[in-house]
């Protein structure tokens, strides 16, 4: 090789080692966590009428509920102030992969979606309840409502239509786009019970003492709620935000933050069923 071959061999060997570092600084800026840094901003999926998670003043518009001082306190963590995009439990999981937002709170670790997003460890451990209309039979089982005339409102693309679809398939499912639409099935007597996790169910009943009574049928299914993210590389934001769920779970703070969320529809700590864990 003739010195001027060699100094074209080094100028093509300098120039490939300038794009892998180029092609690396672009990935890590492309990742969650470099993004949040870079704009001083954490994004938040928020879903109307959801207490003890989420609750709207429809008079200012401002956010308050357990999530939102969860978020707040994840925010102040990483140095960012807090953005909200209103969406639905279904929806969000959408606007993950849209990069829409950063962080989608309560999000059961389902194996479909663990496909296309990925999961902080739990945040809390929920129990799946049944809210029935006046005169209709509390179901002690879910085989007591898995059969053709019993009508079952439900949000599509949540875990309460997962519930119902896996445990009672015979059952006449109707699906709603939100939760307060397949409620509101319930409270005008379309449908004859609704599917939903404790937390929200207790808030639902507190808010709408008329609306019916809750079961929660045996036997007793329970899921974990987690932290949803993006499915990337990049580990840093998924390990933090984990690390973040388990010490405030063992500290007891996430408790704290849920009874706050309750306390604000007037439910106390004694007015939760033993099979709510938080």
């Amino acid at each position: 090789m003739n010195r001027r071959d060699a100094l074209t061999t080094v100028a093509l060997a300098g120039a490939a080692m300038a794009a892998t570092g180029s092609a690396k600084a672009d990935t890590a800026a492309s990742s969650t966590l470099e993004r949040i840094k870079k704009s001083g901003v954490l994004r938040v999926a928020v879903i109307a009428g959801q207490d003890p998670y989420f609750h709207k003043d429809l008079t200012t518009n401002q956010w308050s509920g357990a999530c939102i001082d969860m978020a707040n306190d994840i925010a102040a963590k990483l140095g960012a102030k807090l953005e909200t995009l209103e969406s639905t439990w279904g929806n969000q999981i959408l606007d993950l992969q849209a990069e829409k937002i950063d962080l989608a709170f309560a999000v059961n670790p389902t194996p479909e979606r663990s496909l296309v997003i990925d999961f902080s460890t739990p945040i809390l451990v929920h129990s799946f309840t049944v809210i029935t209309k006046k005169g209709f039979a509390k179901p002690q089982t879910w085989a007591e409502i898995n059969k053709p005339e019993v009508k079952i409102a439900v949000d599509i693309g949540s875990t309460h239509e997962t519930i119902a679809r896996r445990y009672c398939p015979k059952a006449t499912i109707l699906g709603f786009k939100e939760r307060n639409e397949a409620i509101l099935a319930v409270a005008t007597g379309r449908a004859d019970c609704n599917i939903s996790l404790a937390v929200l169910s207790v808030a639902t009943l507190k808010k709408n003492p008329t609306l019916g009574d809750l079961t929660v049928p045996r036997p007793l299914l329970t899921l974990p709620t987690n932290l949803g993210i993006r499915a990337e590389a990049d580990r840093r934001y998924k390990d933090f935000l984990s690390a973040w769920a388990d010490y405030n779970r063992s500290l007891g703070q996430t408790r704290e933050w849920m009874l706050k969320g309750f306390q604000a529809v007037g439910l106390g700590a004694d007015d939760i069923p033993g099979e709510v864990q938080f």
